[in-house]
């Protein structure tokens, strides 16, 4: 089974602290890299993680408060400071391009590749890219700005041909791909082995949800249904459930609840906000209701 794992950059929420870095992560998919948030300091903790900057040419953002897009500019200047000359693309909603190229102009002003920005509809669920591994999916979030999750759904795999059909057919390496997308064999004798004979299947698909800054939305469930792994934000407590509601966040409780709702794999909780010196107590929360919750950390690899 090939790589498919996210790397947590970042799980703090707005008022920076010294546990935690603002809101960024890394997926990693069959030796591609895709950033999802982009909060100050990114360049130093992916530097941290060891990952393949070359890798990565697509980020992703989901709104535009500062803890979710302010690494940007500084990102991209330590890309060229490295002398990149790949292109980098950046998805997220319509106002971002506007806000993020006078600084781009400014202070990376002769880099040696190009920064091209796509507008993400904030309203309606859609594709946004796609590519051999993987399709991006993005869907509405409730937020005080303009705000939307993304959905990582892996391409499927062509399933696996037995070595011992191989070498006991006699299988030239000419039509192994052939028998791979559906074929049969005919011996030089005429006798036919059908494509369930000589292959195993391929793993199925895997699939990553990443709810950024939301209110609790149960209706979300159904876009979320059945992934391998959520990440959802528990910025609070369920005793600060009134400052939550107000600021449009969701609590650990309601981050478990959309996962027991939505039937997924495994739940991670991120965002925590500053307040709470012992994630701890939302950890517990969460795992009340829905048992398969980690909790997001610097440094953290969650394989998929």
């Amino acid at each position: 089974m090939e790589k498919f794992e996210v790397h947590v950059l970042g799980c703090g929420s707005a008022l920076p602290t010294t546990r935690h870095n603002p809101s960024a992560q890394v997926v990693s998919l069959r030796e591609k890299l895709y950033m999802v948030d982009c909060g100050e300091g990114v360049q130093l903790q992916l530097r941290r993680s060891r990952l393949r900057f070359s890798r990565l040419t697509h980020i992703f953002i989901t709104h535009l408060h500062g803890d979710h897009c302010f690494g940007l500019p500084g990102l991209v200047s330590t890309f060229a400071l490295l002398g990149r000359t790949a292109d980098m693309h950046v998805y997220g909603p319509a106002d971002l391009e506007k806000v993020m190229r006078p600084l781009l102009d400014y202070f990376c002003s002769g880099s040696p590749f190009d920064v091209i920005f796509h507008t993400v509809d904030t309203t309606v669920s859609g594709t946004v890219y796609e590519d051999r591994s993987v399709l991006v999916e993005a869907f509405p979030l409730q937020h005080r700005k303009p705000c939307v999750g993304y959905l990582f759904r892996e391409k499927p795999t062509l399933p696996h041909i037995k070595r011992d059909m191989i070498d006991f057919l006699g299988i030239p390496h000419f039509a192994i791909n052939d028998i791979k997308s559906g074929g049969g064999w005919t011996t030089a004798e005429g006798v036919f082995y059908p494509h369930e004979r000589l292959v195993t299947p391929a793993e199925p698909p895997r699939s990553y949800a990443y709810c950024s800054d939301t209110r609790f939305v149960p209706e979300l469930a159904e876009t979320l249904r059945g992934v391998d792994l959520l990440f959802h934000e528990a910025t609070f407590s369920e005793a600060d459930a009134a400052r939550a509601a107000e600021t449009m966040h969701s609590t650990a409780a309601q981050a478990a609840t959309m996962a027991k709702l939505a039937e997924v794999r495994r739940l991670l909780i991120g965002h925590f906000s500053a307040r709470y010196e012992d994630e701890g107590v939302l950890l517990k929360e969460a795992k009340a209701v829905f048992e398969n919750t980690l909790m997001a950390r610097e440094g953290l690899c969650v394989s998929i």
